[in-house]
């Protein structure tokens, strides 16, 4: 049986002052490892990188690499919104031990095809890590086209990319890359779908939902590769309504609330985003999806 691999993108637990919150970045970790997680991306879009200063970016990328050595793969979010900048940020990581960089699509302007191609390969040739292509249009408004990809894996330093498109074009980009290149790691973001996935073969997952419950996440894959479809299917509607909780409320207001219900301390958005007022933390927290989450209930034994 193929091991499926659950990655967290884990949030950035900050303090009062917008620095980085040590203790929740621990507290956090430690709730991933213990619920069978086996990888982590720091610093992507959960983790509100380009919202972060340097010097948290900075503490927060050594943390991660001292607090995740021997645990779990360590991937670390750098893209930006230029060449260079970007650059800068490799070059930071370059000085610590990590095992990939995911590399967001630049925003704010708008690039070619042909200029994506030639940052990425460029960024390639700069990074000590392998590099990790990260797509996701419906922010960055610059879709990695499959003609893209199937360029960029020929490099030795791209290892795989990080789909957070609609789930479609990752099955198209998947029976592409088996063709050309079938070590290419194609790591899907689609938390709503994973026991179906998992169903079909696909062993890759990563997403900001499974920060937050990671204990539902590895009970969906280990029930579907039991066999267990029905109890599967229980966690996977937890999390179903999760997110739905998530799309109520604001995904980092929600993170912030329940990270902290469940011991872990830190507001997990920079400002200027304002966190939920008492009376709908204490609303959202009597909801029966999360009262299933803190009781532990939910996990078909």
């Amino acid at each position: 049986m193929i091991q499926t691999h659950l990655i967290s993108a884990i949030g950035t637990p900050l303090n009062e002052d917008d620095a980085l919150h040590t203790a929740g970045l621990e507290a956090q970790l430690d709730l991933q490892w213990r619920n069978g997680i086996t990888g982590i991306l720091t610093a992507g879009s959960m983790g509100t990188m380009q919202l972060l200063s340097d010097q948290t970016y900075a503490d927060l990328i050594r943390l991660s690499a001292e607090l995740v050595s021997g645990k779990g793969e360590l991937m670390v979010g750098v893209g930006d919104t230029s060449f260079a900048r970007t650059r800068d940020r490799i070059h930071l990581v370059n000085q610590h031990k990590v095992d990939g960089v995911a590399v967001l699509t630049p925003y704010f302007l708008k690039f070619s095809q042909a200029e994506l191609t030639d940052y990425y390969l460029a960024l390639a040739d700069e990074s000590k890590a392998p590099i990790y292509l990260y797509d996701l249009p419906q922010v960055t408004g610059l879709k990695v086209e499959i003609s893209t990809v199937l360029a960029l894996c020929k490099h030795p330093n791209i290892k795989g990319i990080k789909c957070s498109d609609v789930v479609h074009e990752t099955r198209v980009l998947i029976e592409a890359l088996n063709e050309c290149n079938p070590g290419f790691r194609v790591i899907v973001a689609q938390p709503l779908l994973l026991d179906m996935l998992v169903r079909q073969g696909v062993c890759e997952h990563l997403d900001g939902v499974y920060a937050l419950a990671p204990e539902w996440a590895s009970a969906v894959v280990q029930q579907t590769q039991a066999g267990n479809h029905d109890k599967a299917l229980v966690c996977q509607r937890d999390m179903v309504a999760l997110v739905n909780l998530l799309r109520k409320y604001g995904s980092f207001q929600v993170f912030s609330a329940l990270m902290n219900a469940r011991g872990v301390p830190g507001r997990f958005a920079p400002r200027p985003v304002k966190m939920l007022p008492n009376e709908k933390v204490d609303a959202l927290l009597k909801d029966v999806t999360i009262q299933k989450l803190l009781t532990g209930s939910a996990v078909p034994a």
